[in-house]
Formats: C-alpha cells, structure tokens, sequence
C-alpha cells in the first residue's frame, strides 16, 4: 500500500512499465473504451516481472481498483432555531417561510460548540460503522468554507480522531458543492494514490456569516456537519459511476462573502514609507445573496449537471433509487429528471441549507432510518457560491 503521499519508495532494477489503460478522465467525469458495463477497469504490465526474484517483484503496481461508500454519520448542534423564533427578530412569519423555502427549523452553533468539534464527531460516527480504525485512515478531507482557521481545519479534526500515523489533511473550499468535490477528490486518491481509507467530511457553520437582519438570506442556513469514509476496492465492486463538476466566476456577483477591510486605522498606524501601509485588517463581509438569480441558476444547470453524470455512467434516472439535493429546488430538479417525490431524499424542513454538510448529513440521516440500504443508487448534487455546482452518481455499500 501506499504511504500517506502516495509515493512508493521500494526499488528493483528498472524495468520498462507498459500501460494499457481503458478508463481516462474527460473534462469532468470518467469515459470508459469498453462501455459502461464494466465502469473503472484499469490495467498494467512489467515487462520481464516474471523473471524477478519473488523479493524483487513485491514492488507495488497499478491494479485494478475501485471505491465505495462503506460508512457515514453526522452532527448538529445543539440549539435549534424556528421560523416563529426567526419572527421575533425579522419581519416574517413560519407560513411565508414554510411556503417559499420548506424549511421549519435550523441548527446554530451556540456557546462553546466548535464545528471542528462537530465534524470530528460526524466522522468518528462514519469510522465506526465502517469499522474502520482511526490509524487506518490515509486521508481526511474537510470539505468547508467557514473553518475556524484561516489556514484550515481539516488537520485538527485528525487530531481530535486520534489517527497516530500523522495521515493527511487539508481543507476544501467550494461552498455548498464542497461535498461533491471532496467525493470526487477522495476517488482520484484511492484510484490513482494508491489510498485505502479515505475521509470526506462536509462540515459548515454559515450562521456566523449571516446577516441576521437580512429576511431574504437569515432563513435560509443552518448549521451541521457529515462524513462519509471512502474505502478501496476490487474494480468490479466500484461505487462512484460518474461525475459531472463545473464552476462560473460570472456568477459570483449572485451569491458571494468577500473580504473587506475594518473601517479602524491599523493600530500601528503608518510608518510613512508607502501610502496604505501597514494594510488595515479584514473580515469577510455577511454573506450576500440575490435569491432569484441563483434559484434561476440553480434550476437550469443542476438537472443538467446530473443528466451529464447519468449519461457517463450509462444510467438513465429511472436506474436511480434516490435523489439527493442540498437545497429548495428540489422539486424542481425532481419533475425535470422525472423522479416521484417518494425518491427524494431531503431533510431540508429541519436544518435548512447547510451548505457542504447537507448532502452526508441527509445521507446518514437515510441510511440510519433504513430509506437507503446497501447497492442503492444515488444521484447526488451540490451548488453554490462561486458559482460552482456539481453531482455523482454512486452506489451506497
């Protein structure tokens, strides 16, 4: 197997490696030479590795290899807000809530919760009923965009996990498609690293970037977090068909938190050498959203994005047994692909948009209560700010 970095550091006499690969990446999913009957199929051959000494031949090669969903779980924090609460402190009401968005209820970080508390307990939960121990971990993947360090979280939530083999971390920025990337990325290392065990966390706590005065956004976010692990496997067990990953800066006048700087001069003032120095300090701004332009977005590109994905795997949405969606164009999404709401996963009326933590928190919400069982089908997609939007097609167990 491979060491954390996915580099290998045996050696043998150097021999000249020929590959016969059927399987390549194209633009943003996976093409396959020989049909989709058999999705990932990859192969390669040493040239004289029959004449080496058995000591000499241990050196590791590309083999087929595959991955799967093999383990979930999930964390909320502990206060819950209401739409009734909400209209104590802006001009609203649970039924204009209710009736525009679906959503009742939300979760919010209070107190001494952390979210890096929180990932670490959704993906503590997710090695569990993978059975997987925490030092078997090749990677842990944090997908968010509000960490609670500037230089990311992931690293910590690997220390609360205990992993001693110092396994890598790092964080992915991608809003509310964080989760989708994060699957993605996870897939690329377990096929071409050489990783076995790989964490994808989506973990967000938008309430600390809102505008609590803002009805048109504040009724929206929520807090939350969910973790999936990602496991190696034989090529014909593989459990991600395809992928269909896209981004638009166009669009991020729609939907955006940007930087900007404090209105208080530095506290050292200026030195006189430059004009503007030393620079002031930032924050990121509220975040700011026009609500009908990204639903107008949202509703042509996502139905699109998984159609593309449906079409690389080879399916059609009738092959698919659920639908999962992080947001409130769901129905929307659902008539376009065709999918009888009974074949919608959603838990939006409880926690609201969570940004990356709503697809694995939905997830493991459906795999606990029995909705999702083992070889089920899942169309999953993420969109947001950026503007980035994204889906997979994939199989649970």
């Amino acid at each position: 197997m491979a060491n954390a970095s996915g580099l290998y550091t045996a050696t043998l006499p150097t021999v000249r490696r020929r590959f016969t690969p059927s399987t390549g990446i194209y633009r943003s999913g996976f093409w396959f030479s020989e049909g989709v009957s058999k999705r990932i199929m990859c192969s390669s051959t040493v040239e004289g590795a029959d004449k080496l000494s058995s000591s000499e031949s241990r050196v590791p090669r590309l083999v087929s290899r595959g991955c799967k969903l093999v383990g979930c779980g999930s964390a909320v924090p502990g206060l819950q807000i209401s739409n009734d609460d909400l209209s104590k402190i802006v001009d609203t009401n649970d039924e204009w809530i209710s009736v525009r968005t679906g959503i009742r209820n939300r979760r919010v970080l209070s107190g001494k919760d952390s979210l890096t508390s929180l990932a670490a307990e959704a993906a503590k939960k997710a090695l569990e009923m993978a059975e997987v121990d925490p030092d078997d971990v090749d990677l842990v993947l944090m997908c968010t965009s509000t960490p609670e360090d500037l230089f990311g979280s992931a690293p910590q939530i690997q220390k609360k996990l205990g992993c001693k083999n110092n396994p890598l971390a790092y964080d992915i920025t991608a809003a509310c498609s964080g989760f989708v990337l994060g699957l993605v990325s996870a897939a690329c290392y377990i096929r071409g690293g050489g990783f076995k065990n790989v964490l994808v966390i989506g973990a967000d706590a938008l309430s600390r970037y809102v505008d609590w005065t803002d009805r048109g956004s504040c009724i929206l976010f929520g807090d939350g977090a969910g973790a999936v692990l990602v496991q190696a496997c034989d090529c014909e067990d593989d459990g991600l068909f395809a992928f269909d990953l896209h981004s638009d800066g166009e669009g991020q006048r729609h939907l955006r938190a940007t930087i900007m700087q404090n209105e208080v001069d530095h506290v050292l003032g200026t030195n006189g050498s430059a004009v503007g120095f030393p620079p002031k300090n930032s924050s990121y701004s509220c975040i700011q959203m026009n609500g009908k332009e990204v639903f107008r977005f949202a509703v042509r590109v996502v139905p699109q994005s998984i159609e593309y994905a449906l079409e690389k795997a080879g399916l059609t949405s009738s092959n698919i047994d659920w639908l999962l969606l992080h947001q409130r164009i769901i129905d929307a999404v659902a008539t376009r692909l065709e999918v009888p709401s009974e074949r919608v996963l959603s838990n939006l009326a409880n926690y609201g948009n969570t940004s990356a933590a709503s697809i694995p928190l939905a997830l493991d919400e459906a795999v606990r209560s029995g909705k999702v069982q083992a070889s089920h089908t899942i169309a999953a997609a993420g969109f947001g700010a950026g503007l980035t939007w994204g889906s997979a097609i994939f199989r649970w167990g």
